[in-house]
Order: C-alpha cells, then structure tokens, then sequence
C-alpha cells in the first residue's frame, strides 16, 4: 500500500470542517483507489446499511459498490417497507440499525442537517454509529462535492485560480452549497450564474452573480445544476417554469459550448435534464466529465468510507 496521509473521521457529513490536508489526502487515496490500488483487507466484519428516504440512482449504487470494493457487508434497506410509515424517527430507526449490529449508515434525507440529532448525542443516549451524509434536503452533499473536487483536480493538477462557475437552482442545490464553500477555501474564483429569483445575495461572499455569456467563454469550470422542482412548491416561478425558455437563456447549447476554453469542461451532479441544463448531444461530450464524474464518485466514496472506518477504528483500520 502506498505511504498517503490517511484520514480519519468519526463520520462524514459535511465538507465544512475538512482541512485542506484532508481534502488532498482524500483525492490521493481516491485516486489510489482509481488506479488499482487495493484496500486494506479488513480483519473483523463491518455492516453498512444505506438509508435513502429520497430517490437516488448514482450516489446510491456508487456507495453500494464503493462499500463491497471495501469489503463491507452490505445491509439492505428500503424506506418503503419500514416502520418510518408508522411514525418511527430516524434517530429510533439508527437506533435500531446499531442495536442489530450495523457499523456505519449513508443517509439520504429530505430534512436540512438531519444528522444533528444522530451525531450530536447527550449523554443518556445509546446511540453508537457512523453517520455518512448522503445528502440533506437542500444542505451539503460532501460525497458529490468531493467527487467533484477529485474530477477537477484530475483535470487541471490544481484549484488555485481556477475559474469555476456554478450555474442554475443555486439556492435549493445541495451540491451548490458544498461546492462554493470548500471550492473557495481552495483557492478557485467561484462565479454564479442563473435565474436571479434563484439565487440569494447571501452567496456573494463566495463569488459573483453574473449573466451566463458573459461568464462562458472565460471559465475553467461551467458547474451546472438540475432544476429542483421537486423543492419548489409554492415558488410562483415553478408554474412559469418553461424547458426550452430555460435552455435558452441558462443552458449551455451548441453556441455557448464552441465559445469555452479549448481546456474548459462541463460539470453535471445528474441527473441531467437534457436539453435544458445541457443540450442532451453535448451529455458525452470531449469537454463532458459527466461520466468520469460518475466513475470517480466510487473511488471517492471508498476513500470516504474508509476515513470513518479508521475514525471508528472497524475493522481493524488504525
């Protein structure tokens, strides 16, 4: 195994608090992972359990893989067939996970910092289990982020200077507001594009609001964003809503692809709405990284996994 810096953390739900040694460390070992790199075999059984109470197709199959790359025994659990339809809490049902032996639970919830209450314990509780943030309502999604940060840095070598812009549903887009804070911590000039009614000035201390083309041909990052419709009830601008007016006016169409920098790439969380946040020819694309987004998010996710095994000590990881 090669002598990388490994991180250890007691969970994983946010990128907030990751230094930037973390960060590279973490890219490192991902990129180890990519490149064939083995795990370190585990010496005792770990159970994961992936609790996704919101739809998911990418980051929930990438942490499944990344998880028996690892080793890992995976738990199978469905929202659909669990006592959460008779009222159960989240904090009762990990509560439950633990007590059946499971080590480390990735969740995916509707509710903003829903981990509060899983990592923040008093002292009577008896809850005892890693927590790895799959994505909080319209708050952090750490493992999107880092697997963005990780296809950036595979890119360029570097964030320093770079030009990123983010462009779309910034103000109900978890990966937005992961993205905008640790790409600014690292250095990167982080730009905003989009609708104005879905941006807020509170953003501005990442970057600046600016029209689309006036931002297109000067990026080294076009970062674009799904519309969520699905957190926009009661937002009058959601029955205006109009795919093609959208394209037009945010998308980048074959026009604004042509104007980028010979290096520049685009960036997608999925899944793409095409021909509205990207023309859906342009989806596999030469400046596309949306399939090496995807690739790279196990890698990633490995590397995630394995700082909390080594914070919890499972395994037998130091």
């Amino acid at each position: 195994m090669e002598d990388l810096q490994l991180v250890k953390l007691p969970h994983f739900v946010s990128v907030e608090n990751l230094t930037e040694a973390e960060v590279t460390a973490l890219i490192e070992r991902a990129e180890y992972f990519k490149q064939g790199g083995a795990p370190e075999k585990l010496t005792h059984p770990v159970y994961a359990a992936n609790m996704f109470f919101e739809d998911s197709s990418r980051t929930h199959t990438s942490f499944e893989m990344a998880e028996r790359k690892l080793g890992l025994t995976v738990i199978p659990f469905d929202p659909a067939h669990s006592s959460v339809n008779k009222g159960e809490t989240l904090y009762d049902t990990s509560l439950i996970m633990n007590a059946v032996g499971v080590d480390i639970e990735v969740i995916r919830h509707r509710q903003n910092n829903y981990y509060d209450q899983l990592i923040n314990l008093k002292p009577a509780q008896h809850l005892n289990i890693g927590v790895v943030n799959a994505g909080d309502g319209s708050g952090q999604h750490p493992s999107q982020c880092m697997l963005d940060m990780m296809t950036i840095h595979e890119h360029f070598g570097h964030f320093k200077g770079l030009k990123v812009a983010i462009v779309g549903d910034i103000t109900n887009s978890r990966v937005a507001k992961s993205n905008m804070e640790l790409l600014t911590r690292l250095g990167a000039e982080v730009y905003f594009s989009g609708p104005e009614f879905w941006y807020s000035k509170e953003y501005d201390r990442y970057g600046k609001y600016l029209p689309l083309d006036e931002l297109v041909d000067k990026m080294d990052v076009m970062m674009l964003l799904r519309v969520q419709h699905e957190r926009h009830e009661g937002d009058r601008h959601e029955a205006a809503f109009n795919a093609q007016r959208y394209h037009e006016k945010y998308g980048i169409n074959h026009e604004r692809y042509n104007r980028m920098k010979d290096d520049a790439i685009i960036m997608h969380p999925g899944p793409i709405n095409h021909d509205v946040e990207l023309a859906g020819d342009l989806v596999e694309s030469k400046k596309s990284m949306f399939f090496r987004q995807m690739q790279n998010g196990v890698f990633m996710r490995m590397a995630m996994l394995e700082a909390v095994l080594r914070g919890r000590k499972l395994g037998g990881l130091k």
